[in-house]
């Protein structure tokens, strides 16, 4: 005989939620290894102040000068390749999660930039760009006179 069970909805929604969520990720991307395919790109974080858009990008165990860096109009290009080092011979290894390979970023930056005055530093394994705002996007302050 059957039971009958009781309807949740909110399971169901949280359920579809999921699913969607992995979705875009598997068309977007997560920024994380794709190991089926053997590609990576570094996890970047986008913020906005009034004055410029901030880039982090996590890039552990590279050079600075291994880093290539463009912008085309709105759009950020961030593009290295991550050698391998060489393996002992002597060594038997069990797991390797360690990305290598090249990798290329493009990201769509919310504001116009004034291109020749980006920061671009690299400590730590995250490049931090400062990327200043185009005046005319800044917000701007508008006095109402009262007659």
């Amino acid at each position: 005989m059957f039971e009958i069970q009781p309807l949740k909805p909110f399971r169901e929604i949280s359920n579809l939620r999921r699913e969607m969520d992995r979705m875009w990720e598997d068309f977007f991307g997560s920024g994380q290894v794709n190991v089926r395919e053997g590609l990576w790109a570094p996890s970047v974080d986008v913020s906005e102040t009034n004055d410029a858009v901030i880039v982090k990008a996590e890039i552990p165990g590279m050079e600075a000068k291994d880093i290539d860096i463009s912008l085309t109009g709105d759009v950020l290009t961030i593009k290295g390749e991550k050698k391998q080092e060489t393996e002992e011979k002597e060594e038997n290894f069990h797991r390797i999660e360690t990305r290598y390979g090249s990798f290329s970023r493009m990201l769509r930056l919310p504001a116009a930039i004034q291109v020749d005055n980006v920061d671009a530093t690299y400590e730590k394994g995250i490049l931090k760009l400062v990327l200043p705002k185009k005046e005319e996007v800044k917000p701007k302050q508008i006095e109402i006179k009262v007659s």
